[in-house]
């Protein structure tokens, strides 16, 4: 009988009170997103200090590294023990997928750079551009211009040495990058649903983070475009449960 595929959720943020009493949470945002009948998927509080023990790492065929409050450039004690996490699931050559913060500090573990974004917030739905080059990429039919929910005011400032970058935006010049054929990261959020981005976008104005201009244009793009949230499933689906990015 084939094993079952087991994969660990990172989770490096609490929970909102919305996403957990319409989604159960992230976990089960990114369980809803990247699952499949079959598959075992555990959470780890990595915000709260949990993390997977050195003997069970093993057992896992990949993880997902979420998005955060925090700085991926930060040196929280939490931070820096998921950057020595990540530095030895990089060795054991393990599947990591890292979403926005996740991004950033799978970068930053890798011998990137990482900091505040030159362009300032990205909010909304933004237009990336992959690289049509990635034999991945053009296997699942991944367009040249491609849309997702993106929601952060930090960014990779340089890829890890050696890393490929599979695409860009004219606000960020780092949207994606792989590492070798284990390690993806992507600068956007494909998880996201549009009603979890206007609660955040809220949040993000009541705590004067943004501007009400930035608010409003945000929500703006919402109406107008629509992110391709089948095509995101695809290529992190892909990636994650084994197959090449070559």
């Amino acid at each position: 009988m084939e094993k079952k595929k087991r994969f660990g959720v990172l989770l490096c943020a609490d929970d909102s009170e919305y996403v957990k009493k319409k989604y159960g949470g992230y976990f089960q945002v990114f369980v809803g997103l990247l699952g499949e009948d079959g598959e075992t998927w555990d959470l780890f509080r990595v915000v709260n200090g949990e993390l997977p023990n050195d003997e069970d790492i093993d057992a896992y065929d990949g993880f997902v590294v979420t998005g955060s409050c925090s700085d991926a450039h930060g040196d929280d004690v939490w931070i820096l023990d998921l950057v020595r996490l990540l530095r030895r699931l990089d060795s054991m050559r393990k599947k990591v997928l890292g979403i926005c913060f996740g991004h950033q500090i799978l970068s930053r573990a890798l011998g990137g750079k990482t900091g505040r974004a030159s362009k300032g917030w990205d909010i909304g739905v933004t237009c990336i551009h992959p690289s049509p080059s990635n034999k991945l990429l053009s296997s699942l039919c991944i367009p040249s211009h491609l849309l997702i929910i993106e929601c952060h005011r930090d960014e990779v400032w340089e890829p890890p040495p050696h890393a490929e970058v599979l695409a860009r935006s004219d606000r960020t010049g780092v949207e994606m990058f792989r590492y070798g054929e284990h390690m993806m990261g992507i600068q956007g959020h494909p998880e996201y649903t549009k009603d979890i981005l206007v609660n955040l976008i809220d949040r993000l104005l009541r705590h004067k983070h943004i501007q009400t201009s930035q608010a409003e244009a945000a929500k703006a793009s919402l109406k107008e475009k629509e992110p391709d949230r089948e095509a995101w499933k695809r290529l992190c689906r892909s990636f994650l449960k084994g197959k090449s990015l070559s």
